[in-house]
């Protein structure tokens, strides 16, 4: 399994192509937290970071890991001809709608209802292995349940929602999605 200290153009090229990955995150105490991910939600920026933009779901784990150590593992795999997986390694930082910076990283994006949090993810190392295991899938489309739940809501209700239901994940820790 060979690693490499940055994304590679073919890692690249690979990355571009995927219609799914995965985000992994863990605090030092309680539970890891593995999301399936997609809706045109990431953006490679250069050859040592990403950016990935979060919707407002069920639960908030990622933030309260990345803000607890910054751990956070991408990984990739192809589902078509090519039985490729990749892992991107790094640290990561939270950014929200009243953060600085968040000008700066919703700019990538289409506008997506619901957009909660971005993770800038400083890459440390990259993992190629093969993916001879991992069953071939065909994409039929991205599913309009969370954009249309986020619609429906509107601002007000999203923010009602993130006060509800995100301010803590599962294992007590502050996720800090409002600033109250």
């Amino acid at each position: 399994m060979p690693f490499f200290e940055d994304i590679q153009d073919n890692h690249l090229t690979f990355i571009q192509d995927q219609k799914m990955f995965f985000v992994a995150t863990a605090a030092a105490e309680g539970r890891i937290n593995l999301s399936p991910k997609g809706m045109d939600s990431l953006r490679v920026i250069d050859s040592r970071s990403v950016a990935w933009l979060n919707l407002t779901g069920s639960g908030n784990e990622t933030s309260a890991h990345v803000q607890d150590n910054g751990r956070m593992t991408l990984m990739f795999c192809g589902f078509d001809d090519q039985p490729i997986i990749l892992r991107l390694y790094g640290k990561a930082t939270v950014y929200h709608p009243r953060d600085a910076d968040w000008e700066r990283y919703v700019k990538m994006f289409p506008n997506m209802p619901g957009a909660r949090q971005f993770f800038h993810l400083q890459i440390t190392s990259v993992q190629k292995s093969c993916g001879y295991g991992v069953p071939l899938y065909d994409y039929v489309k991205e599913r309009d349940t969370l954009r249309n739940d986020s619609e429906k809501k509107e601002k007000v209700g999203i923010e009602k929602y993130w006060k509800e239901r995100n301010q803590i994940s599962i294992d007590g820790l502050p996720t800090h999605i409002t600033d109250d």
